[in-house]
């Protein structure tokens, strides 16, 4: 399973995106309203929302931002309506990309998904065009100076992890979604800091790209990531590090 969150280190390593906190939490306040929306309000019965607020935590989100979020999607409170969409595409290279959007201009949402793909050497798919390669999984990175491999293996495990893999400066913890709030409750408990913990979706091969075509896969991935509609964006592209460390 090794190598499935390159972007993801790569991402990390040029800080890019995840430094806008602004960003963040927007996308974490949606992703609350549109859970309560479809689940209700109360996160001991909804597993969407539950996730949701964990997330928002792990960034220190106020509370009361939590809870407006929440109100807006029971209703309680005036707020945009938005729509779940998930597109599927391909970049340079043919490597398989997966955008989820929240929007509440499914119009706007779509012309600039697919300006971004077009502008920079990718094209939109038909449904279903590449989500076959993806899997939903738990994934929780740990400092190699947090805990040892045994430590942790004991931990996780038990908590009901599917795999403890050596990533070179950290350990990558793989859940299946279901168990994997309690598994970060197991580390918590354990007073073992995670570096990143998420439910992403993980490709089941992967397309390496080098030179040019992965630079101009990076500036794909990242003008999607920069549209204010765009959720979460998977892909299957991997690339040596070498060229990012500057």
């Amino acid at each position: 399973m090794s190598g499935h969150s390159k972007w993801a280190t790569i991402k990390h390593k040029k800080g890019a995106l995840d430094a806008k906190r602004g960003k963040i939490f927007t996308r974490l306040i949606k992703e609350i309203t549109i859970a309560a929306k479809l689940g209700g309000g109360d996160p001991d019965g909804n597993p969407r929302l539950r996730s949701a607020i964990a997330a928002a935590k792990a960034e220190n989100m106020p509370n009361d931002n939590i809870k407006r979020a929440i109100q807006r999607g029971t209703g309680e409170l005036e707020g945009a309506s938005y729509e779940e969409i998930t597109y599927e595409g391909y970049g340079p290279g043919g490597v398989a990309i997966i955008v989820d959007v929240l929007t509440d201009n499914k119009n706007r949402a779509v012309s600039e998904i697919r300006h971004a793909f077009s502008k920079n050497g990718g094209n939109l798919g038909a449904e279903g065009a590449v989500s076959w390669m993806f899997t939903k999984k738990g994934v929780i990175t740990i400092a190699k100076d947090a805990a040892s491999e045994e430590k942790l293996t004991e931990i996780v495990l038990e908590a009901g992890a599917e795999d403890l893999s050596d990533e070179g400066e950290n350990w990558e913890v793989l859940t299946d979604p279901k168990d994997f709030e309690a598994v970060t409750n197991a580390l918590k408990a354990a007073n073992i800091a995670t570096e990143h913990a998420e439910v992403t979706k993980i490709a089941s091969t992967y397309t390496k790209l080098e030179g040019a075509q992965a630079n101009a896969m990076i500036r794909l991935l990242e003008t999607i990531e920069d549209l204010d509609d765009t959720q979460n964006v998977y892909s299957n592209f991997d690339m040596d590090e070498a060229p990012v460390a500057g």
